[in-house]
């Protein structure tokens, strides 16, 4: 589940909701605050953002495990 706060950090940032559950299920995890997560995923992008043309995306939610679902509390981007 996507907090109102993820989904606009997705949209700021450059990502899609889709990104984000690729991080969660495939990327690196290690531990953040409070007892969350943050799943590092490494994509192949050679486009530009902002002005500047990068060939790496990293995509980089911050999530919390519940009991039945994982919530995303919001969403990094980096770009290199």
């Amino acid at each position: 589940r996507f907090t109102r706060h993820a989904t606009e950090r997705c949209v700021q940032r450059g990502t899609t909701e889709d990104e984000v559950r690729e991080a969660i299920l495939n990327g690196n995890r290690e531990l953040a605050k409070k007892g969350r997560h943050l799943c590092r995923l490494n994509i192949e992008f050679g486009k530009e953002w902002q002005g500047t043309i990068y060939p790496i995306k990293q995509v980089a939610p911050v999530i919390a495990e519940a009991e039945k679902e994982i919530v995303v509390i919001t969403a990094y981007v980096f770009y290199f």
